[in-house]
């Protein structure tokens, strides 16, 4: 028997609906799971709202779950939270993380879902995704005790490892964000802020995750010599410049890519499972709900993409409530 669900489309770049789909009853090793919230991560979902995911990238950028192509009609998401209604007797009634959509029900393998640890609310556990995201940057970063580092790029992602780093005995870590409103979220990760022009240099790491190429030149204007700046910002399809010149081959300054669709090879011993239920344990720490900056309903997706795609409303991670009435 079919029954029907709602989900969130966008139907054309900077245009999104919300569109009744169907729902089959769940097979042997299948999940029907019902959804608690889910999470709008405003740097790579907006690229994805506005049509600006390069043509060569289509197939990597493709969400686990994703339906349609970009750049639309796509359904696009992949921070979701909910609970097992239907599915393996170990399961049901347990609240759990799926890389999926923004939609009300759904039906997903057994192996696609992780439960969250009971010391981490449901609202927080959206955020696994990209402190998923975050567990693999520093699993490439590697830093040290006593290291100086700097994180640019004060978003969802850079606040993420910021908060991650605070966690590392002696180390000196300060968010750079041009936004002063960045100060208040700094302070509840308990890491330093300062704005590009006042940031502390001679950086042994600096993570960037700014997404513009003057927080990439200002990245390797802090490093010391022979220091490794850890690139995360994914720039869609715009073009970007480096001052390569002047200095930048005598202090043998390092820039390394990092990037969630494979494990990090400095650990080649942890799988995607693993990865995803270290990021959901780290989420029992309180101080990560700063990254959770706003929130509406469901049924409101339609009205509040474009204007989180625009910068109207600012946001690290928005929250999405789904109540009964949406299913």
């Amino acid at each position: 028997m079919n029954r029907a669900a709602h989900a969130f489309w966008i139907d054309s770049p900077g245009r999104g609906e919300i569109r009744e789909v169907p729902l089959s009853a769940p097979g042997e090793d299948e999940v029907l799971v019902r959804s608690l919230y889910s999470g709008v991560s405003r740097g790579t979902e907006t690229l994805v709202f506005r049509g600006q995911v390069p043509e060569s990238q289509h197939a990597a950028m493709r969400a686990p779950f994703q339906e349609g192509d970009f750049p639309g009609p796509v359904k696009y998401g992949y921070l979701n939270v909910g609970v097992v209604e239907e599915g393996p007797k170990t399961l049901v009634g347990r609240t759990v993380f799926c890389l999926y959509p923004h939609q009300t029900r759904y039906v997903v393998p057994a192996s696609a879902v992780t439960p969250v640890p009971e010391t981490v609310p449901a609202r927080r556990a959206v955020l696994a995704g990209t402190v998923e995201t975050a567990v693999n940057a520093l699993w490439d970063a590697a830093p040290l005790i006593g290291d100086r580092i700097a994180v640019v790029g004060g978003g969802m992602v850079g606040s993420s490892v910021a908060a991650l780093l605070a966690r590392f005995p002696g180390v000196r870590v300060q968010l750079v964000d041009a936004d002063p409103a960045r100060a208040k979220t700094a302070e509840a990760l308990g890491v330093g802020f300062a704005p590009p022009a006042d940031a502390l240099g001679e950086c042994d790491l600096v993570v960037h995750a700014s997404a513009t190429e003057q927080g990439l030149a200002r990245s390797l204007e802090l490093l010391s010599a022979e220091g490794t700046v850890i690139e995360l910002s994914w720039y869609g399809d715009r073009k970007v410049s480096l001052p390569l010149g002047e200095d930048f081959h005598s202090r043998r300054l390092v820039i390394r890519s990092s990037q969630v669709g494979t494990v990090s090879p400095a650990r080649p011993g942890r799988s995607y499972a693993d990865r995803l239920a270290l990021a959901l344990d780290l989420l029992a720490d309180p101080a990560l709900d700063a990254l959770i900056t706003g929130e509406s309903e469901f049924a409101e997706l339609p009205a509040l993409m474009p204007r989180l795609a625009s910068g109207e409303i600012p946001a690290l991670c928005h929250l999405v409530r789904y109540g009964e009435a949406a299913a």
